[in-house]
């Protein structure tokens, strides 16, 4: 197994193929981490904790009057609650009567072949062809007999740890939870660490922000009711020397949809404490007894390749462990128009197939019916909720306008926001107390819509239904999933007033049932998921969709900037993309290159384009086509840092066989009589010869790499170029 439990030394050992991580059953039955890194043996590296007298750091009574020995300087598994480490607790226990305290010891453990699951909660999971093996550690609190069980899963070939929290209240009397982290990691030195993170906005999704490690707690996180637009749930700790291709990098991704937390905390003994789960705002979570909760997973990776390495280990493993739709690895994705910025809401279905009829002349293959088909929606005031198709608009009925569709032989595919709804709505009407509003006050509107309370399970099988009615009643080949605002007004008329601290967690419980329920009980159908562009773009998510809407900016200059923080985790395969009208300036060609660093598609009016456009479209379709083996299933690496003042912003897919790769260039800032600027090529195979674009004069690797294409400077501004390589045989 990759797991190896030392009984003299009392150490997990956990081996991926070029990594370590063990931990120790310490003094007193605490468990301690050791070592995360590079291979060690197994053996124990213990020694490397050194014991003080620690002034004013409290030292548990079992320890006698060992002084020397405080879990407030003890680099902990997972930390506990009023026992002396004043550094931020793993766990917030409300105990019965009402003291506030986890004193957990390590008490058994468990050995398994294969990965763990969640029943309440997506995770990764392991294929047939996976070495994966599973570790249990459970802590116990003696005295409130709270267990928390501690689950660790590696892939050994896959250099991937994750790590899932249970807590089960095994006393004879109802607990809360006010907080619970699903990991945390304790470093002996941090001192020298940098946290990067992926903050951004509304449009402006997953910059880059790097900062050093000081003497605070450092907070990311959300409390808007999802992983939202402003936070992503992935951090880097990584060492000050890291760059692209060299350093330390360790990655944590939290599989949660909603509320989240990861505190970095840089101590006084400079040991650096990283903790992520739930984000304990509004959080008061009951459990009675004999009753379990569930933490969502973190999926960790290490490695001393840099910012790309460790790009690379997320990217392989999200592609084949992540989701398990066929339109992962076995069909192909189409090239797809989306109506909105073609229609918006004035439509009908007649102007719908004209819109189609153009597209097909651009190598469309999937025509997507966005908002504005349902109930009585002609703006944003109402119809959210009524999933029923307004015949006013699609007087054929949504089954013959497929059947249009589909002469044309396209595909067809339709818009949902699910988890929202109109006052202006039947379902309003009808069930007011289904949409989240604390009572006595007004609630709060965003987008002139409220958010349906998912906490309830009557809301879900009303969704659930009604979303399934209609993909069961025509040939729907693809559903985009939104959702456009942030969620206000916690409160759920189902629940009693004690328990309204769990509503967040509860309406993320809730959305994933229906997910699973209409998602993955319809495979041959594609969803994409969006969130006002990608205000929900996680791992979690990726679990059910194949891809996810970066950003509604599609202003491809922009883009780059997104596509570029997007990548530092998620794999480009799951980056939706599109050519719109947004950046006049910018030609169409550039566009379609930077479209190309996703799953490529059209947000315009195909009807308005001239016959030339049509042609380049068409051109351009052609090429996605061609070089899908290579950008969807290839290794990614960032060639430059749209963050910094260069002049041009370049990336590259590789195969894995090394024969073929794109290079792709945006020149970004042209100069006067400026330096010529050469842009190289990474991943290649040194020793062999490849042509560029078909020419017939061929260069080595390791020229191309180390010396580098000339990019040429005599173009119009924002011009892009591909450089299409390949391997002499």
């Amino acid at each position: 197994m990759a797991i190896i439990f030392n009984e003299k030394a009392k150490t997990f050992t956990l081996n991926t193929k070029h990594t370590s991580y063990q931990m120790k059953i310490g003094n007193l039955d605490y468990l301690l981490h050791l070592y995360y890194g590079p291979s060690i043996p197994d053996e124990d590296v213990s020694w490397q904790i050194m014991q003080y007298d620690r002034g004013f750091s409290g030292n548990p009574y079992e320890s006698r009057n060992a002084r020397t020995f405080s879990l407030d300087a003890q680099p902990q598994e997972y930390s506990t609650q009023q026992q002396g480490d004043f550094r931020a607790a793993s766990i917030e226990v409300i105990n019965s009567d009402g003291s506030y305290s986890f004193h957990g010891k390590a008490v058994d453990y468990r050995l398994t072949k294969g990965k763990y699951k969640l029943d309440t909660l997506p995770c990764v999971f392991a294929r047939e062809e996976d070495t994966a093996d599973t570790l249990e550690v459970t802590l116990l609190d003696q005295v409130s007999q709270v267990k928390v069980i501690l689950l660790f899963g590696v892939f050994q070939e896959a250099d991937i740890i994750t790590r899932a929290v249970k807590v089960v209240n095994g006393g004879d009397r109802p607990i809360h939870l006010a907080k619970v982290m699903s990991l945390c990691l304790d470093f002996l030195n941090g001192s020298d660490f940098d946290l990067v993170s992926l903050p951004g906005r509304y449009g402006q999704e997953r910059q880059v922000e790097r900062q050093h490690m000081t003497h605070h707690i450092h907070n990311i996180g959300s409390v808007r009711g999802s992983s939202s637009h402003q936070q992503n749930p992935f951090v880097i700790l990584c060492g000050r020397e890291t760059t692209e291709d060299c350093g330390r990098c360790y990655g944590f991704s939290l599989m949660y949809s909603g509320n989240f937390l990861a505190e970095a905390e840089l101590d006084q003994y400079d040991q650096l404490r990283l903790g992520m789960g739930i984000n304990p705002k509004q959080f008061l979570y009951e459990l009675k007894p004999g009753e379990i909760f569930e933490g969502p997973e973190v999926v960790m990776a290490f490695t001393n390749s840099g910012f790309t390495g460790l790009s690379h280990l997320y990217h392989d493993f999200y592609r084949t462990n992540l989701c398990r739709s066929k339109f992962v690895s076995q069909v192909e994705r189409p090239v797809l128009i989306n109506s909105w910025e073609a229609a918006f809401m004035d439509f009908d279905d007649v102007k719908l197939v004209e819109i189609a009829k153009a597209a097909k002349n651009m190598g469309v293959d999937l025509f997507v019916m966005d908002d504005g088909w349902f109930g009585k929606r002609d703006d944003d005031n109402s119809g959210l909720g009524d999933w029923v198709v307004n015949e006013s608009k699609i007087k054929c009925g949504l089954h013959k306008l497929v059947e249009q569709i589909n002469d044309l032989d396209m595909k067809f595919g339709i818009w949902f926001e699910p988890e929202m709804v109109s006052e202006d709505s039947d379902l309003y009407r009808a069930h007011p107390d289904w949409a989240m509003e604390i009572p006595g006050r007004h609630a709060v509107r965003s987008r002139n819509q409220i958010a349906l309370d998912l906490s309830r399970r009557d809301v879900q099988d009303y969704l659930i239904k009604s979303v399934n009615t209609i993909l069961d009643d025509a040939n729907i080949y693809y559903v985009k999933w939104d959702i456009n605002r942030s969620l206000t007004d916690i409160w759920s008329n189902d629940l009693p007033a004690e328990k309204q601290g769990e509503v967040y967690h509860r309406y993320i419980l809730g959305l994933y049932r229906v997910m699973d329920a209409i998602i993955l009980t319809h495979p041959d159908i594609l969803f994409e998921g969006c969130s006002g562009g990608g205000g929900r773009f996680d791992a979690a998510m990726l679990h059910y969709y194949p891809q996810y809407w970066v950003s509604d900016n599609n202003n491809p200059i922009d883009r780059l900037k997104l596509h570029y923080g997007t990548s530092f985790v998620y794999p480009t395969c799951t980056m939706g993309a599109h050519i719109s009208d947004s950046g006049r300036f910018v030609p169409l060609e550039t566009k379609a290159v930077v479209a190309m660093c996703g799953t490529f598609g059209y947000e315009l009016d195909a009807t308005h384009l001239t016959e030339k456009e049509q042609k380049i479209c068409m051109e351009q379709s052609r090429l996605f086509r061609k070089y899908y083996h290579i950008t969807f299933k290839g290794d990614f690496y960032r060639l430059t840092n749209p963050f910094e003042m260069g002049n041009m912003t370049a990336w590259q897919h590789v195969t894995k066989d090394k024969r073929e790769s794109l290079v792709s260039v945006v020149v970004t800032n042209l100069t006067c009589n400026g330096p010529q600027e050469y842009v190289k090529p990474k991943g290649l195979e040194p020793s062999a010869r490849y042509s560029i674009n078909g020419s017939e004069e061929t260069r080595s690797g390791a020229a191309l790499m180390n010396a580098g294409i000339p990019i040429n400077r005599e173009v119009p501004e924002y011009s892009a170029f591909q450089f299409y390589l390949v391997r002499e045989d």
